[in-house]
């Protein structure tokens, strides 16, 4: 099967380097950053171990922007769901940490909104849903438990994407998510805002806050309610959920000193869903041990690809008709010291002038239903379409 691609086939842009702008937004502290100094497309397989190729490069950026004079320089960028793909990680020429940024004018400031010339879902609503079939008919005669079944919707506009615009939106819309700008090697931008914390270091305390099991909002709020006591209540989901936090507590308990976890999940609520939560935080055995590393040693869940991790990702790579390049994957920064921030890659897309490519997926389980997983996928990109001023309704 030949499989699409979700950031290429676009060629680099003349002088991009120079003005390359980067963003990462957690809370109130904001990240931005212009201009590379460095660039690391070392894959990060193996990156949770000192010695990787990976952390060799990094550790070199660092020295060599230390040498040029950067003070305290920070790597920020993206790393694809298949860690064997090329990295994308920069080390900016300039930046700088803002507290309590404002979402930017241009949110509601953008003239007229764009028309969509042309669309197209890979796969299509047919396609997914055999998908989501395919898969659980492989639960019921393998050991795989879940796996996570994605889709890109790919739009064209009849003008280029304004991405400050979509940003300001996005921090309008879902001002408690972690949002993030990230230049392409390839001509374009990652962008979009995740729920979802992989892992945070500060000094030696570790936080992760995985997502397991949605739903999608409603306008009434009696209905949302009920929608979100709903999931609560939910056996299919609470086991999605429990899986990922499981194979978290799998990873973390050896590296920590303390974990806590706690024994049930909470809600979780963006603009456009309702999630399962777990927020889970521990003190590090070994402090040394970096954001970056801890992060490699995580990716991926179960929350982006299945369990066992193995068996879901050869049913991905079956069922899939394109290639998640960063989409699943994880973004974020981290600095010399190792403290930093690493997101789960979702609610993004790519921007390449008036072209998007926007993607989502559903954790697929043996009591999941098709119909159910494509409307989860249509709802969680309703957070994209919204922010581009699209409506998600008249997207397929």
């Amino acid at each position: 099967m030949t499989k699409l691609t979700s950031d290429t086939p676009f060629a680099n842009a003349d002088g991009a380097a120079e003005h390359s702008e980067f963003l990462f937004r957690s809370g109130t502290r904001c990240l931005r950053g212009q201009g590379i100094f460095a660039a690391i497309t070392t894959p990060a397989a193996g990156g949770d171990q000192p010695g990787s190729a990976l952390h060799a490069a990094v550790s070199q950026a660092f020295a060599n922007a230390h040498a040029a004079g950067i003070e305290q320089p920070v790597l920020i960028g993206a790393i694809p769901f298949d860690t064997t793909q090329p990295s994308c990680l920069y080390v900016p020429r300039r930046h700088r940490w803002i507290d309590g940024e404002p979402a930017r004018s241009e949110a509601d400031n953008g003239g007229a909104a764009p028309v969509v010339i042309s669309q197209r879902s890979v796969p299509d609503e047919a396609g997914f849903k055999a998908a989501v079939g395919q898969a659980i008919a492989n639960f019921r005669s393998s050991t795989i438990r879940k796996a996570v079944l994605s889709r890109m919707l790919e739009v064209q506009l009849d003008q280029p994407v304004k991405v400050e615009q979509v940003l300001a939106r996005l921090a309008a819309q879902n001002p408690n998510g972690y949002h993030f700008r990230i230049p392409l090697a390839e001509k374009g931008e990652l962008i979009g805002v995740s729920p979802e914390l992989l892992v945070r270091k500060r000094g030696g305390r570790v936080y992760s806050n995985p997502l397991a099991g949605s739903a999608k909002r409603r306008a009434n709020p009696e209905e949302d309610r009920h929608t979100a006591d709903a999931l609560l209540d939910s056996e299919k989901d609470h086991y999605e959920h429990r899986l990922v936090v499981e194979e978290i507590r799998r990873v973390l308990a050896p590296e920590c000193s303390s974990l806590a976890i706690p024994e049930q999940p909470s809600l979780l609520s963006t603009a456009a869903m309702w999630h399962l939560s777990t927020a889970i935080e521990g003190e590090l055995a070994d402090p040394r041990r970096s954001s970056l590393q801890l992060a490699c040693q995580l990716h991926p869940t179960p929350a982006v690809c299945g369990a066992p991790t193995d068996l879901a990702r050869k049913l991905i790579n079956l069922v899939e008709p394109f290639e998640r390049g960063l989409f699943t994957g994880m973004v974020g920064w981290c600095d010399a010291a190792g403290n930093g921030e690493w997101v789960v890659t979702i609610r993004c897309g790519t921007v390449v002038e008036n072209t998007l490519r926007l993607f989502a997926g559903a954790g697929i389980v043996e009591a999941s239903e098709p119909a159910a997983e494509w409307a989860e996928t249509q709802a969680k990109l309703g957070t994209m379409l919204a922010a581009c001023g699209l409506n998600a309704e008249d997207q397929r």
